[in-house]
């Protein structure tokens, strides 16, 4: 049975330690009122991603993700074969990744981190390991490619404390592993920046690297953006939440590498990021004011992986300045409370194919259990301390609950780049 943990609030001393209780001011209560209720809710989310990872990376460790994991999936499954471990492993790393680049605190949620990234760097030992029995998949089937690129999306993220305390071995094992990805061709559509992610991170690492695949990927997405920040993901354009799934995410995390390693222009990084603020704004108003959001196209078991480019600007502090981060946070934490309720969990700990719980029907012919990992992606601003605006900050309502409960807010407008 999956321990289950929940972390205290991290102690408030150091911001009200020089107040004497008789003397504390309205506004200094104010102050403490507002950090403490900004803390509930990190509280929360860290406490659920803790919840979400920990049986895949305790079981990675311990060797026994293949035994423990169920490897359930859709009903319509296609023919592809021992693809769920990779993607359990790979998805829930980009999502905690930011989480775990934080510094050891001795807080409970310092602990926590601490706990986590431990079985991680254990667990990726064994994963790259050809006699261990949780030896992930990378060498057969197509779906690998886009698992790859999620587990490097993770070392980019948090390269200090996901990739360089790897041991040589592991770190050779693990280039091989990518290196042997390219025996595949990548679906034309947003498979193409997975597979660019991962050859960037090679590039990063100073390990050859397949340029021309890259430059391809890069080719087809400007040819792709169809304007007001949408890509199309292929030639023609599906309605649906890939936009943040993978396209804007991957697209920024790769030309970032690029410009770093000077194989790209600023310039080209920066409006890839001005479009992703666009979608961000986009997806934060889709947040209806009860904390729901529309359920379109295909992947919906993916869950609150829909907002992981608004996740993602807000981590990088480049929300626009009508957006304030703590409307944000309340918004996300209204939907994740909404969402991520218990029976989206089995008895022992398992993310469920479903929505909303157990609903294996709305699984896609592609999904498994570890396609449901995800839901992580959404949990990307945890990567900022407490004392960030977006968790210190006071409740703000956000954009679709200012307008219909009759309070200003802004006026949306198509954008032009």
């Amino acid at each position: 049975m999956i321990r289950r943990k929940f972390i205290s609030s991290i102690s408030l001393s150091g911001i009200i330690a020089i107040l004497k209780p008789n003397s504390i001011s309205a506004n200094s209560l104010e102050i403490k009122n507002n950090y403490e209720n900004g803390l509930k809710d990190r509280k929360y989310w860290s406490s659920m991603l803790f919840k979400i990872a920990y049986p895949v990376f305790s079981n990675l460790a311990n060797e026994t993700l293949v035994k423990n994991m169920p490897a359930t999936k859709s009903p319509s499954y296609d023919s592809r074969k021992n693809v769920t471990y990779l993607e359990a492993v790979g998805r829930t790393a980009a999502g905690i990744a930011p989480w775990l680049s934080l510094p050891d605190d001795d807080t409970k949620e310092g602990h926590l981190r601490k706990e986590l990234r431990t079985y991680f760097l254990k667990g990726i030992t064994n994963g790259v390991n050809p006699l261990s029995p949780d030896y992930l998949n990378f060498r057969k089937e197509k779906q690998p490619i886009v698992d790859a690129g999620h587990l490097v999306e993770a070392f980019l993220r948090a390269p200090e404390q996901l990739w360089k305390p790897l041991n040589e071995v592991t770190k050779n094992r693990m280039v091989t592993e990518l290196k042997a990805l390219r025996t595949r061709k990548a679906h034309k559509n947003n498979w193409l920046m997975c597979r660019a992610l991962t050859e960037v991170f090679l590039l990063s690492i100073g390990e050859q690297w397949d340029k021309p695949a890259v430059d391809k990927a890069l080719k087809y997405y400007n040819e792709w953006y169809i304007g007001d920040g949408w890509y199309t993901d292929g030639v023609k354009f599906s309605y649906n939440y890939y936009n943040s799934y993978v396209m804007h995410s991957m697209l920024v995390d790769t030309l970032k590498v690029l410009v770093q390693k000077g194989h790209a222009n600023k310039e080209d990084y920066d409006l890839a990021v001005k479009r992703m603020t666009r979608f961000a704004v986009q997806l934060e108003r889709m947040i209806s004011p009860e904390g729901t959001y529309p359920i379109i196209g295909r992947s919906i078991t993916y869950r609150t992986a829909a907002f992981q480019a608004l996740s993602q600007i807000s981590l990088m502090k480049e929300l626009p300045k009508e957006i304030k981060p703590a409307q944000v946070r309340c918004a996300l934490t209204a939907v994740k409370k909404n969402l991520l309720i218990d029976d989206v969990f089995d008895k022992e700990g398992w993310l469920q194919l479903g929505f909303r719980g157990h609903q294996p029907e709305l699984a896609d012919y592609y999904t498994s259990r570890g396609s449901l990992y995800m839901t992580t992606l959404s949990f990307l601003p945890l990567g900022l301390p407490p004392t960030d605006e977006f968790w210190s900050a006071p409740y703000e309502d956000w954009t679709s609950k200012k307008a219909w409960s009759s309070k200003p807010f802004k006026k949306d407008y198509q954008v032009q780049y």
